[in-house]
């Protein structure tokens, strides 16, 4: 059965960690995990709080293009013996700076990292825009592709 947006957003409520890949500088390609705070309504954007100073930022300033992988809980096919769901975004990143936008998506727990709210020097909100969606779902898999503006 072939999954829409919806299908996936509501599957990744359960899923707080993901894997940001981008290129270093040297070509190489650098992973981090990163949290959504399970407190998203995924529309092909995912959004994550980050310091202006890591590889990562210089990363994404450098190369816009990133990957994003989830895994999700195997559930009753598990027991079974049928992986869950993993789902793979393909998209382009930028770095967000602006006060309404860091405050629109603040979580009060990201306070353990950021001291000072949306006030700590430094930070910066990343923005992932998904150009494809790739899914696997026990023996289903798929891709949702979105339009250049509908994650924008």
């Amino acid at each position: 059965m072939t999954k829409t947006l919806g299908d996936i957003s509501k599957a990744m409520k359960d899923i707080d960690f993901c894997m940001l890949v981008s290129r270093a500088q040297d070509g190489a390609i650098a992973g981090r995990p990163m949290s959504n705070n399970r407190n998203v309504e995924y529309e092909g954007t995912s959004r994550f709080f980050t310091f202006d100073d890591t590889r990562m930022a210089e990363d994404i300033a450098r190369d816009p293009s990133v990957g994003l992988t989830y895994q999700g809980k195997a559930g009753l096919l598990g027991i079974v013996g049928k992986p869950g769901l993993f789902v793979h975004v393909e998209g382009e990143a930028r770095l967000v700076h602006d006060k309404a936008k860091l405050a629109e998506y603040w979580d009060e727990s990201l306070e353990r990292w950021f001291e000072d709210g949306i006030d700590t020097p430094g930070i910066a909100l990343i923005e992932v825009a998904a150009k494809r969606i790739h899914y696997w779902d026990g023996e289903d898999e798929g891709e949702v592709r979105l339009p250049a503006t509908a994650a924008a």
